[in-house]
């Protein structure tokens, strides 16, 4: 059923009321470090596997098409720069954010939203424990680390990837390929793709623990809220992604410019 439009805006309140209470109680004692490290080994171990090999397709999707586009224009001096700069600026923290919240965040929606369904969340607060502190803040750190940890992994890979496929299948020049990203790439590059990472494990977190705290309906309930909780982290992804990016343009300057 399609939600009305107070309906809607109410409900995106209730999720920024989640963020800033996230924000609150992060650092409010006592910190649920045990919680925090099983949930961290469990989306490394969901996710590692998945982003290790789609990050080889995606390097070399994106190597052999800025190649070929490269080639035609009399530019391929500057293959690696491109193909490296879309890896770590854009494709890495993108491919991550997928997989937290397509195989973490689910997994978080569907643990919440049966212990929702099963009342236990609503006896924590009347034993006067607070769901968020307790169980939401763990889970955002955990994906927040193994988020940023990630997007270094897959830089490396794509990275890697890139310049195989670029080397070995289009017989680009290995000396050209190193010597025109190292010549073009800085360090506020890598620091974005991070700070995207960063910030998607964020919303992949507490949008997954919001849809999974206001689950009702039984099992089917809480199939859909997963459902939902990934769909709206897709989006607000991309829309991140962009306002990042766009600021990123605007604050730092072109290398050599």
């Amino acid at each position: 059923m399609a939600l009305s439009p107070v309906a809607g805006i109410s409900q995106a309140g209730r999720l920024f009321a989640l963020f800033l209470d996230v924000g609150r109680l992060m650092f409010r004692r006592p910190f649920q470090f045990r919680e925090f490290i099983q949930q961290a080994w469990f989306v490394a171990s969901v996710t590692i596997v998945p982003t290790a090999l789609v990050s080889i397709p995606f390097g070399a999707v994106i190597a052999l098409q800025i190649g070929s586009l490269s080639r035609q224009v009399g530019a391929q001096s500057f293959t690696g720069a491109a193909s490296v700069l879309a890896i770590v600026r854009e494709a890495s923290p993108i491919v991550v954010a997928l997989l937290i919240a397509g195989a973490g965040g689910s997994a978080i929606c569907a643990d919440l939203g049966s212990r929702k369904i099963r009342d236990e969340i609503d006896a924590m607060e009347v034993l006067g424990i607070s769901p968020v502190q307790r169980l939401v803040v763990p889970r955002v750190f955990a994906c927040t680390l193994v988020a940023v940890a990630l997007n270094g992994l897959v830089s490396v890979v794509g990275v890697a990837g890139g310049y195989f496929f670029n080397v070995v299948l289009q017989g680009g020049t290995p000396g050209a390929y190193l010597a025109s990203f190292s010549a073009l790439a800085q360090l506020p590059d890598v620091y974005t793709g991070e700070l995207k990472a960063f910030i998607f494990g964020i919303i992949a977190a507490v949008v997954a623990s919001y849809k999974g705290l206001n689950a009702g309906g039984g099992p089917k309930g809480v199939g859909d809220a997963v459902n939902q909780s990934v769909v709206i982290t897709f989006l607000l992804l991309f829309f991140v992604n962009f306002v990042v990016t766009a600021v990123y343009f605007q604050v730092v300057p072109a290398k050599g410019s």
